[in-house]
């Protein structure tokens, strides 16, 4: 077992299905209630098995950590990708990362600190929507003066209107597949 490997241990309801997916095949088995998932450390997607009964409400956040018992979750069923999402879970998405990168801005703004060069030509920084090289090379500077403590920080020596939101737009690309590069999201 890879001790490297990283779980979530929370994350928030995107859509609940409690008769399973329409897509599945039906059989003689009853089909397990299912859950889709966004974890609030990796935003890693995930799918789970309810507790047969249970309810959840959207944008519940939900243990689904390796300690028992769970409550509401039975076992995660595995990863999932953007596509995978019903229409229900992608409609929520945002708001739910809009939820949790104000939760997570102390690790968030530690990527304002530390960004590297990804080439010699292109720098992480340079992955956020509307963070071109005048910005990047701003940022660079404000950091080596004073590291960033917040993003009301970053928005003030910078310039830039919300930088959390900037975040949630880049975590909503990332997780819908289209960058090459990705900072915020577990790879799949």
């Amino acid at each position: 077992m890879n001790s490297d490997k990283k779980y979530e241990e929370y994350t928030y309801v995107l859509d609940h299905l409690p008769l399973g997916k329409p897509s599945a095949i039906k059989t003689v088995f009853k089909t397990e209630p299912i859950v889709q998932l966004i974890g609030e450390d990796y935003f890693t997607l995930l799918e789970a098995e309810a507790i047969r009964g249970t309810t959840f409400e959207l944008r519940e956040r939900v243990y689904v950590g390796k300690a028992m018992p769970r409550g509401k979750i039975s076992h995660i069923t595995g990863r999932i990708n953007y596509n995978n999402l019903t229409s229900t879970a992608k409609s929520e998405l945002p708001f739910i990362i809009e939820t949790i990168v104000p939760n997570r801005e102390e690790k968030i703004v530690q990527f304002f600190n530390k960004a590297q060069a990804i080439t010699p030509r292109m720098h992480a920084l340079e992955l956020l929507p509307g963070i071109g090289k005048k910005y990047m090379w701003t940022i660079l500077e404000q950091r080596e003066r004073k590291p960033f403590d917040s993003f009301k920080d970053i928005q003030e020596r910078i310039a830039i209107s919300n930088p959390a939101k900037i975040v949630c737009k880049r975590i909503l690309d990332e997780l819908e597949g289209a960058p090459k590069h990705r900072i915020f999201i577990r790879s799949f």
